[in-house]
């Protein structure tokens, strides 16, 4: 697979960035971290826009920078999309579009403007000025706009910061399109584990300029001896299928490699294909199956215990099948239970958030 392969050393007073990457050539690469982990200096010096001396960085065997070489950002097949648009208001939604494209020859076009209008959506703003467009809208013209430079790597940083919950509701369902649809490899900043787990395929989490783990989203979700903690977004991912849909009680069986979940239902086929959320809050162990109001009732076996950053709780990784699920107990319940890895036991899932 195509790859893309960064190393950069930043040394500022109070700040530094060391990082080694080799990252999927496709798919949504999540860069994660809190405020200051150095996500958005690391996409800088991706863009060009930060000039790291000794760095490296090539696209698909393409060298973009090292010792000798150093592509203007201007020369960089790539779109940036910030945390706000920054249209021009001088312009209408179609002429913002049109400007875009000048950057790219017609016959090196890879994504034309028909299709990203339709891929976000925008087919009834064209004529409107962006002072006329809502927030989430904005965003929706300026994702349009940095692919119709057809370019080779999208870089997102915190493209929904600026949202209010609903007009992030509003947009990531188009980002999910963009995920589908297209092979543009997506490098996506966030901090928020949300987003994260609906979108991304690979994930980088970082702290003080550093990467403190890195790897396939639900693996590296799921690892125990990383030093970065997710508190009560802690959990794991699932990629999953709806296999039956009961319309009596309003739920939707979904299918993954280890089992099966009920899930509320919404509007799902059965056949679909869906990314399912499972928090380790809302997972509980248990040494024998009992009567109970929890319907989620599946076979596994412990894979390790780790520390969840208070000193009266534990995360414990059971193994599902192929699957991994995360749980978070009190201490002195994993003594009760005699938790210890290669253990079988009961695991129940109290609640399942679908991320279509």
């Amino acid at each position: 697979m195509a790859a893309i392969e960064a190393r950069f050393r930043i040394d500022w007073p109070g700040f530094s960035l060391h990082v080694d990457l080799t990252l999927p050539g496709r798919g949504v690469t999540a860069l994660f971290g809190h405020s200051g982990s150095g996500k958005t200096t690391l996409l800088r010096c991706i863009a060009g826009l930060e000039r790291a001396p000794g760095g490296y960085l090539s696209i698909d065997g393409e060298v973009w920078q090292d010792d000798k070489t150093f592509v203007p950002v201007h020369k960089r097949s790539l779109g940036y999309v910030f945390q706000e648009a920054s249209l021009f208001p001088h312009l209408s939604v179609r002429r913002n579009l049109e400007y875009g494209m000048k950057r790219v020859e017609p016959g090196q076009r890879k994504v034309s403007l028909d299709h990203a209008i339709e891929l976000l959506g925008i087919g009834s703003l064209l004529d409107r000025m962006p002072s006329r467009l809502s927030g989430g809208e904005r965003q929706r013209v300026g994702i349009a706009r940095a692919l119709a430079v057809s370019p080779r790597l999208l870089l997102m940083d915190e493209p929904l910061a600026a949202l209010d919950l609903k007009r992030k509701q509003e947009i990531l369902p188009y980002l999910e399109r963009l995920h589908d649809e297209l092979e543009i490899p997506v490098l996506y900043v966030s901090h928020s584990p949300e987003e994260v787990a609906r979108l991304a395929d690979y994930l980088v989490a970082m702290q003080g300029g550093k990467v403190l783990a890195a790897g396939p989203l639900s693996d590296t979700l799921a690892r125990l001896d990383t030093p970065f903690r997710l508190g009560e977004d802690a959990g794991a991912v699932l990629d999953a299928t709806v296999g039956e849909v009961d319309k009596d009680w309003h739920l939707a069986r979904v299918d993954f490699a280890g089992g099966s979940l009920w899930a509320p239902d919404q509007g799902l086929t059965v056949g679909r294909r869906v990314r399912v959320r499972v928090l380790a809050r809302d997972v509980s162990l248990a040494s024998e199956p009992g009567a109970s109001s929890i319907q989620n009732m599946l076979r596994g076996q412990v894979d390790g215990i780790g520390d969840d950053g208070h000193p009266s709780l534990a995360l414990v990784r059971v193994k599902v099948g192929e699957s991994i699920l995360l749980a978070r107990l009190t201490k002195r319940a994993a003594a009760a239970l005699g938790v210890t890895p290669g253990q079988e036991l009961w695991v129940q899932v109290k609640s399942v958030a679908l991320m279509e």
